[in-house]
């Protein structure tokens, strides 16, 4: 099985980049992207089996339109804030998981559980 991809879009572009060192070894390719609107354009390009982006990033509308065009993609959500309402509705709109912004270890966690479960699948 060829190794996938990964699309980053976070408001905090040191934070992208850590995240970025934290996953390469497990993913082909990584874009970090500047702003949703990159990350969305290079989803057809890539074809990212996990998207990382901040909520504050992507209105939640978007994340629900993101998941209906591509199903196979796990897409978690990063916030600087801990909002449980925020938060649900992120996972409700498709968001396999929501992680604080200041969570590396999370946000790294979630984005391999998915990585995991659909190469076993």
């Amino acid at each position: 099985m060829q190794t996938p991809n990964a699309i980053i879009a976070l408001g905090d572009r040191d934070l992208a980049h850590t995240l970025r060192g934290s996953l390469q070894q497990h993913f082909q390719f990584i874009v970090v992207a500047a702003s949703f609107d990159e990350a969305r354009a290079a989803i057809p390009r890539y074809r990212p089996l996990v998207l990382i982006v901040d909520v504050e990033l992507a209105p939640l509308s978007e994340i629900e339109r993101l998941r209906r065009e591509y199903s196979g993609m796990n897409v978690v959500c990063t916030h600087r804030l801990a909002d449980d309402d925020l938060w649900t509705d992120a996972v409700n709109a498709g968001a396999s998981d929501v992680c604080r912004s200041s969570d590396l270890a999370g946000i790294v966690r979630a984005a391999l559980g998915g990585h995991s479960a659909r190469a076993a699948a």
